[in-house]
């Protein structure tokens, strides 16, 4: 049993530390976003946009992580699948914010074809929703509302 909560609390640490770190990137990469978006030099947005995509492509392992690991951490606590709503929402967000990754991806692609219509506007409230997401989740996980 003890072997169990320590392979646990290791499981949660990686967890954690790779959703930070896919949360970083996919704070940023809007961000990035907006800047080429703003910019009318064609130097300038070829640097972003090269930015833009390693920091994708970065960033890309950190999703694959943080899934496996809490798919793990989830085997692991069997009682999550049977808990009340709050994990469920909770992995219905996380679900959103794996589209929102992929969207990140055709977004940048578009741009580096130069090829996207939305404004620089569009990408600052675009930049809002993983934020959102955030917030929810880490209410969900830890406050456990329901």
């Amino acid at each position: 049993m003890q072997f169990l909560i320590e392979y646990s609390l290791w499981l949660k640490a990686l967890h954690l530390i790779f959703i930070v770190s896919w949360f970083a990137g996919i704070f940023y990469l809007p961000r990035i976003f907006v800047n080429i978006q703003l910019t009318d030099s064609q130097e300038v947005k070829d640097h972003l946009n090269i930015m833009a995509r390693k920091l994708y492509r970065f960033i890309t392992p950190f999703m694959v992580l943080t899934i496996i690991f809490g798919t793990l951490l989830t085997i692991v606590s069997w009682g999550y699948l049977k808990a009340a709503g709050w994990f469920h929402t909770k992995m219905v967000l996380i679900a959103l914010l794996v589209a929102y990754h992929f969207v990140c991806g055709h977004y940048r692609k578009l741009l580096e074809e130069n090829k996207c219509n939305k404004s620089h506007v569009f990408f600052r409230y675009f930049n809002e929703f993983p934020v959102l997401v955030l917030f929810a989740a880490v209410i969900l996980a830890v406050v456990k509302p329901y």
